[in-house]
């Protein structure tokens, strides 16, 4: 039963749950969107049952939710899926989502218990990250033709995606005025770059040689023609129209790039940033520097690299010692 007249609808509390989201905990544009969208099929499911207040819902019901994204919703004329079942990992982020709601909810005022504190996220299971081989990053990079524009800035943009780990959201954050002032400096001089991450957080990555010359080359041989066709974007990395580069169009490039190196499995951005890790780890590097360097909020988060490099350890040793077999 709601205790806030007029706002137990389930409408309604969706909408202020966003609107709690966007203004007080500053969350991003994209995570709204995203939230929005787990909530607009939380909000069919329970009109699917006659429930139009949020107050009405059961813990029972938020099973039954649950059960029904990771069970899918075969097609009426049994030819496929209506909407196709969802992976452990997608289950959970919607559960979450749909405990945000009744927790705020609740804490508005607008009902008058929390029904989904006993519904527990089912726990994903744990994948290792997809990383490519030195061979294959090395493959990649060279891939773009570097006697265009935008060969240069694939090239610069791969170089920095692998260079630092950066997400792909940071690199093409990036503006000219975040990396001028570090590559006007010696270069002789070891340098640092300042990406903006999730939540707004900041953190300091080395830019190695191979990026920050690949960075230059771009930004004195390429950007300028590229910006001449637009409106004066600050961003560093543009398209062919002088905006900013998208992330589905790094995606694409990335993905060509691989394809031109021959690499047959799925690569995405977030590969290199896997490789990055994996091959730092690999290299020595303690997991609470990779963890840094990352970005995790925990070491926990890292530590999954360090069983990628324990089943590189064991192929190596499985192959190369003598008594191994």
């Amino acid at each position: 039963m709601s205790t806030g007249p007029g706002r137990s609808g389930v409408a309604e509390a969706i909408g202020g749950y966003l609107d709690h989201l966007r203004v007080e905990r500053g969350a991003s544009p994209h995570t709204v969107a995203a939230y929005r969208r787990d909530l607009a099929r939380y909000a069919e499911f329970l009109a699917g049952r006659g429930i139009v207040d949020l107050g009405s819902v059961s813990s029972r019901d938020i099973a039954e939710y649950a059960i029904s994204l990771h069970a899918g919703v075969p097609a009426a004329d049994g030819s496929g899926w209506q909407r196709r079942p969802l992976a452990d990992s997608s289950v959970a982020r919607a559960v979450v989502v749909v405990r945000g709601l009744h927790r705020f909810a609740v804490e508005d005022r607008t009902i008058d218990g929390d029904p989904a504190r006993s519904v527990h996220p089912p726990r994903p299971s744990r994948r290792l990250p997809k990383a490519l081989s030195l061979d294959q990053v090395q493959a990649m990079l060279d891939a773009p033709d570097s006697d265009g524009p935008l060969g240069l800035r694939d090239r610069a943009l791969l170089e920095l995606l692998y260079g630092t780990g950066a997400r792909i959201s940071e690199a093409i954050g990036l503006d000219v005025d975040d990396v001028s002032r570090v590559l006007d400096t010696d270069p002789s001089e070891p340098v640092a770059l300042r990406l903006f991450g999730k939540g707004s957080k900041q953190r300091i990555v080395p830019l190695g040689s191979y990026a920050r010359a690949a960075l230059a080359s771009y930004l004195v041989r390429a950007r300028p023609s590229l910006a001449a066709k637009g409106r004066g974007s600050a961003a560093v990395f543009l398209n062919a129209r002088g905006g900013r580069l998208s992330r589905q169009s790094a995606w694409n490039l990335v993905q060509t790039a691989a394809d031109r190196a021959g690499i047959t499995t799925d690569v995405s951005p977030h590969t290199l940033r896997h490789s990055y890790a994996t091959h730092l780890l690999d290299g020595g590097a303690d997991v609470r520097v990779v963890q840094e360097l990352l970005g995790h909020a925990s070491v926990t988060t890292t530590q999954i690299y360090t069983l990628v490099t324990v089943d590189h350890l064991r192929e190596v040793y499985l192959t190369a010692h003598p008594r191994a077999r």
